[in-house]
Order: structure tokens, then C-alpha cells, then sequence
């Protein structure tokens, strides 16, 4: 994988381009980034970036040319900002199957009793990142057939990857090993402790993490952070436009809604055409105006829905409540929503305050996480709906048009 190929993130790749050509690498790097940063693909990038023969042997290098002419002055202060995608080493790692070059993951047993390593599922992983380089976790266990398995970095796994680091490097001069989320890594992780703190030679470690808390504190006080932004609204619209084939205002969109994340971007393209204002108008109404009937014939329409659509529908309404805070504090000029969605945001502050819309993010934030795992939709939405009447009670409002 290229830098050019990992949606934005300038500043970084530059960064990290400069910390190869000045020799600044840590033996032990922390990529953290929230989901959808493209913090995984920045750091297959960067491995390829470093094992890239262009990169680490320039062309600078080469002696004079037949005709007796000096070869013009290389300047040393501008290092070359890709790899080249060309040479026997990038040619292997864009099929990551460089060989001083190993991965790490979470895993699950294939059947009771297995001790699954992640070069187990190699095939898988390879196939993975080609398709979604943007998943998280749960995309990847699903992608495995994990199901309601729990995915880990197993102690067989720490033995396994202080057996290959012990190895000497086959064609580069370094070795590295990328592990992504290793906040499945428990206390077996320790065992990697004096491997991290004490390398071999050209030994380098990327830890890919999206939350710095889970990580055990004794690997991360060994390791130097490089933070991954979230992505501006500007790249992830660049990115529908240019990878999913949306028209620009419609990917606009959906990149103001998804925040940053890319991975959840590329999931509100697949429900780009919901009408997801009409469904909470009539949620809205049927908890303000049109009592327990309407509500309950709504339950039973929305727990018909997918998971994923009702994980975006409630993403949606956050997001319009979102909106509608800043319209309320900041005026129209610092909402980014089209017509019909502001008139709606205004309806929004019209029926809460802002205590109000604060504790209906709240218990929307949390209805979305018990979706995730797999929560019952009809139990579900109808306590939300309940709390939601509560929230909303004191306010007297005829209906949402």
C-alpha cells in the first residue's frame, strides 16, 4: 500500500517520510487513531514506505555516467515522499507477503481446543485488507466467521512473534511487525516487554491502536505515540466522490455526518437513499401527538429493519440534534446541512432545550452501542421510545410537520 493510496492524513505521511530520512524511527511506534483515521493503512503504508528499495537505496547513489559526466547532486534535505510501488519489495508487499514484514491480530479458534495463531488466517487478512482497509474490529472478526467468539492476541501468539523477530531479516535490512489492536492483547502481552524494550538490530514495532486505555500500560509507556487525526470533511468527500462514484453534494453529506470516520461513511452510502427524516417525523409524532398505538405500529416497522439500518437512523437523528445545538448557539452560519434538514434542526429546538437534545444524544449513543451487540430491536426501540416521551414530557408540542 502507498501513501498516495490512504485518504489524506498530509501532514502525517510527511511526518513519518521525514522521521525514515533523518533516521529519527523508533524501535516501538503507536499508530492511534479512532475508527475510520486509516491509522491501519498508514502503518502497512509506512512499513512499505521503509523496506521500499527506492526509499532506502536512492538513485542518488549511482556512479557517473558513460559519457564522463558527473551525476547531477542529489539534495539530501528533500526525502522522497512514497515508495515507489515498483520494486521486487513494494511488489510483495502490496500482496503483504514481504517476508520481513508479519502482522499480528485477533484471532479466534476454528473449532473447540484450536490454539489459532494470526498467520493462521493469513489468506483472510490479505483478503480483508484489500476489501475494507477501513474496517474495524468487529468488521474483521465477522470476516473470519467469528460470529459471538471473542477475538484475542493469544500468549501462543506473543511466543510466535518473538520466534520470528529472533530471526535475521531475509531481503531488507529491517524487520517489522505490524499489530493491529492491541487492545486484545491481555497480560500475555508482557511477554513482549523486554522484546519491545530491547530489540534486535533494525527491529521495529507499529502498534495500530484506537483506544489508548485498553492497551496495557506497561507496552505503551515503551512506545512513542503517533497520533491519526480524524479525517477532515474535505478528504472523506474526495474520497466518496473519487472510490464509491457519489455526486458531490451527496457525498458531502454523508462525510458531515460520518465525522471523520471513513469506514462509516462508506456505510451511510449504502442507505443513501433511506428517507430517514420522514421515518423520525413519524417517530416523533407518534411520541408527541399520536400516543401508544402509533408508537408501537412504528416499533414493529423499525425492528423489521437490519441492524445497520437502525445503527445509521439513530446515527442520523444524533446528527441532526448535533446540528441543531449549533444552530441554537452559533446561528445558521456554522450549520452544514442542507435546506429541508436545517428547517427540520429548527423544528428540533423548537420541541427540546438544550438540556434536552444533550440527554437524547445520550440515550441514542447508548441505543446504538446495544445494537452493536446485538441487542433485541423491538425491546429496544420501544424503551427508547419511553424515555424519549419522558425526556420531551414537559414540553407541550402538537406535532412535527
Amino acid at each position: 500500500m502507498l501513501f498516495k493510496n490512504v485518504i489524506g492524513q498530509q501532514d502525517i505521511k510527511l511526518h513519518l517520510a521525514n522521521m525514515v530520512h533523518q533516521n529519527r524511527i523508533s524501535h516501538a511506534l503507536l499508530f492511534l487513531g479512532k475508527e475510520g483515521s486509516g491509522a491501519l493503512p498508514l502503518a502497512i503504508a509506512f512499513a512499505q514506505y521503509i523496506v521500499c528499495e527506492k526509499v532506502s537505496k536512492p538513485a542518488a547513489a549511482a556512479g557517473p555516467s558513460l559519457f564522463g559526466e558527473e551525476p547531477p547532486a542529489a539534495d539530501s534535505s528533500v526525502p522522497v515522499l512514497d515508495a515507489c510501488g515498483e520494486c521486487p519489495s513494494c511488489q510483495k508487499m502490496q500482496q503483504l507477503m514481504h517476508p520481513d514484514i508479519h502482522f499480528s491480530y485477533p484471532v479466534v479458534p476454528r473449532k473447540p481446543g484450536d490454539k489459532p495463531l494470526s498467520s493462521d488466517y493469513m489468506q483472510e487478512w490479505r483478503e480483508f485488507i484489500s476489501k475494507y482497509p477501513y474496517g474495524n474490529a468487529y468488521d474483521w472478526l465477522q470476516f473470519i466467521g467469528a460470529e459471538n467468539k471473542q477475538g484475542n492476541i493469544t500468549a501462543l501468539e506473543c511466543n510466535d512473534i518473538i520466534r520470528k523477530l529472533s530471526l535475521k531479516s531475509f531481503e531488507s535490512g529491517f524487520k517489522i511487525l505490524v499489530m493491529w489492536m492491541p487492545e486484545y492483547l491481555g497480560n500475555e502481552g508482557n511477554k513482549l516487554l523486554k522484546l519491545i524494550e530491547e530489540p534486535p538490530p533494525n527491529t521495529l514495532f507499529i502498534l495500530v491502536a484506537e483506544n489508548e486505555s485498553l492497551i496495557l500500560q506497561t507496552i505503551l509507556s515503551r512506545t512513542q505515540l503517533v497520533k491519526i487525526p480524524a479525517l477532515t470533511p474535505q478528504d472523506v468527500t474526495a474520497a466518496l466522490t473519487a472510490r464509491a462514484g457519489l455526486q458531490e453534494e451527496q457525498a458531502r453529506q454523508i462525510a458531515l455526518i460520518a465525522e471523520g470516520n471513513y469506514r462509516e461513511a462508506l456505510q451511510l452510502t449504502r442507505h443513501a437513499d433511506e428517507d430517514w427524516q420522514s421515518l423520525l417525523r413519524d417517530w416523533l409524532n407518534a411520541i408527541l401527538k399520536n400516543g401508544p398505538i402509533a408508537q408501537v405500529k412504528w416499533v414493529d416497522e423499525v425492528s423489521k429493519q437490519g441492524r445497520e439500518k437502525q445503527k445509521q437512523f439513530l446515527r442520523y437523528f444524533n446528527h441532526l440534534l448535533e446540528q441543531a445545538i449549533r444552530l441554537q448557539a452559533m446561528g445558521a452560519g456554522h450549520v452544514h446541512l442542507a435546506t429541508q434538514e436545517q428547517d427540520f434542526a429548527s423544528r428540533l429546538n423548537k420541541i427540546a432545550n438544550l438540556a434536552q437534545q444533550q440527554a437524547i444524544i445520550e440515550e441514542l449513543d447508548k441505543a446504538a452501542h446495544y445494537i452493536e451487540r446485538n441487542a433485541n430491536a423491538k425491546m429496544l426501540f420501544h424503551a427508547l421510545t419511553i424515555k424519549l416521551y419522558h425526556i420531551l414530557a414537559h414540553k407541550q408540542v402538537a406535532s412535527i410537520e
